[in-house]
């Protein structure tokens, strides 16, 4: 399994549409983490930017975020990506957490930004 956050000087960017890397994780079968990587995100916001691509072609089938709106979980979920919404904090600690069973979905969409709610795929 691989797991992405919106990765920010070590911590879950607060919004996946204006970070500018993405951690992948990649996860055993004994559910440990055994590879660590970071990809830089294209220009515009999380599901303009053709990161949902870039995700789906590192083979992410998970991504833990934050803030995060309605058009980019759409975009991410057509290429195969969940979405677990309402994370924080120290970006591999959250991820080591989802791992356990620890975090769920929270539930939350923003709703501040418009562009990608507005946007059709």
């Amino acid at each position: 399994m691989k797991i992405a956050v919106p990765f920010h000087h070590g911590f879950i960017n607060e919004h996946f549409g204006h970070s500018e890397s993405y951690a992948i994780f990649t996860i055993s079968q004994d559910k440990e983490i055994v590879k660590r990587g970071l990809i830089q995100a294209e220009e515009g916001c999380g599901c303009k930017s053709g990161i949902a691509d870039q995700l789906a072609k590192e083979e992410v089938t998970v991504m833990l975020a934050g803030n995060i709106g309605a058009g980019a979980i759409s975009h991410l979920a057509s290429r195969g990506i969940t979405v677990i919404r309402g994370c924080s904090g120290p970006a591999e600690e959250v991820v080591i957490n989802f791992i356990k069973g620890d975090i769920s979905d929270g539930g939350q969409t923003c709703a501040e930004h418009k562009g990608c709610e507005d946007h059709h795929h």
